[in-house]
């Protein structure tokens, strides 16, 4: 499989729009590589080392907030530096523990993520399934809960939506988001607590496909996936940015209605041939 510099900017560009919106962007790279001139999925590692990226637009974004969370919970847990905060040393570790099923699930089912869990029809299924319940979500939670009072047991629960995001198709951010309104957290929220839930997972995950890829031959090519990654990150944070004042006023139902939409034409251009499902 080749792709060259152009296919490399424009799957970067829709990485960077598609990562923080509940539409799920491995779904979208996914569908996009069948229309490529190469005409192939550009890979869960490609898709990994891309959201290296965009992950770094968070860290650059909620950059005051995580360093006050790293320090407090590295001067109350390790003794380095300043820093006793009981709400922040809460939350980092409600972000080490939330991580924890996506890590473990990515581990142990590896081989199924990388290639037959990227079958099309698991991810137009998938597209539809989690839209619907994300509109659901919206429509019943009780959008009353900060996120200064997430618990213990709602940030589990978080990290076991978050995981499943290793299917194509489900989104890292509707997951959760989903699961932050079920339990009754406000959009924003929600959405904040996704953001920062990622982090480790998404590094985490991007750093091992790059070490990994290092060893082998790069199938996409390692100027193209570092044009992706950068092109992802600018746009990444943009989007960050009009996300959150957007679900500070307004529902995800233009993303469900997107969501549905997509699965169903995925499903026409499976049953009439156009595009194959891989996998």
């Amino acid at each position: 499989m080749t792709i060259g510099w152009i296919e490399a900017a424009f799957l970067g560009l829709l990485q960077g729009l598609t990562e923080f919106l509940p539409i799920s962007s491995s779904a979208h790279l996914r569908i996009a590589g069948e229309f490529l001139p190469a005409g192939a999925d550009p890979g869960a590692a490609f898709t990994a080392i891309t959201q290296i990226g965009t992950e770094t637009a968070v860290l650059v974004y909620f950059w005051s907030d995580i360093m006050r969370i790293a320090k407090a919970w590295l001067g109350r847990n390790l003794r380095i530096g300043g820093g006793h905060d009981t709400a922040d040393v809460r939350m980092g570790w409600l972000i080490i523990i939330g991580s924890l099923p996506i890590v473990i699930l990515g581990l142990l089912f590896k081989d199924q993520i990388e290639h037959s869990l990227r079958n099309l029809y698991i991810t137009a299924t998938m597209l539809i399934v989690f839209g619907i319940i994300m509109g659901i979500a919206d429509k019943v939670g009780q959008k009353r809960i900060r996120l200064e009072q997430l618990t213990w047991r709602d940030g589990i629960l978080y990290g076991f939506a978050q995981a499943m995001a290793l299917i194509p198709g489900v989104s890292r951010s509707g997951g959760t988001i989903s699961a932050g309104l079920l339990l009754g957290y406000t959009r924003e929220a929600a959405a904040r607590y996704s953001f920062l839930l990622a982090v480790p997972a998404v590094f985490g995950s991007g750093f091992y496909q790059l070490v990994k890829s290092i060893g082998e031959d790069n199938p996409v090519g390692w100027g193209p996936t570092a044009l992706a990654t950068l092109i992802a990150f600018f746009v990444g944070y943009a989007v960050i940015v009009f996300f959150l004042r957007l679900v500070s006023t307004r529902s995800y139902m233009p993303f469900v209605y997107y969501r549905v939409a997509l699965g169903a034409l995925l499903f026409v251009l499976l049953g009439m041939g156009v595009i194959n499902a891989g996998g």
